[in-house]
């Protein structure tokens, strides 16, 4: 697990995702694809670090979020800026696209 990595639940994601870029990886320990994605967002939370958040919400102990937000499928990631979703993406993707999305906030 990354140092880089924030892992968030129900009770800390409004606030850790209300300020700046933040990229959320929903997941679930049972997906496959979910573990195949793991190491990417791994390699991206250190090389984004001080300029994207990333982030990580277990679909399974964050039921409330989870529902709130309408994920139906995992991996899902959604690019938060200032607390409003930018873009979401389901399933896997590779490192660049990633990136790509994630510092799209950015500009």
């Amino acid at each position: 697990m990354s140092e880089d990595i924030q892992y968030l639940d129900d009770q800390n994601f409004k606030g850790s995702v209300a300020k700046g870029v933040t990229l959320v990886d929903f997941h679930a320990e049972w997906c496959g694809p979910c573990k195949m994605i793991a190491p990417i967002i791994e390699e991206l939370a250190t090389e984004l670090k001080g300029q994207v958040n990333v982030a990580k919400v277990d679909i399974d102990e964050s039921q409330n979020t989870t529902s709130q937000l309408g994920i139906t499928s995992v991996p899902t990631l959604i690019l938060f800026k200032d607390g409003n979703e930018v873009q979401r993406v389901v399933g896997v993707r590779n490192k660049d696209s990633l990136k790509e999305l994630a510092l799209s906030a950015l500009k």
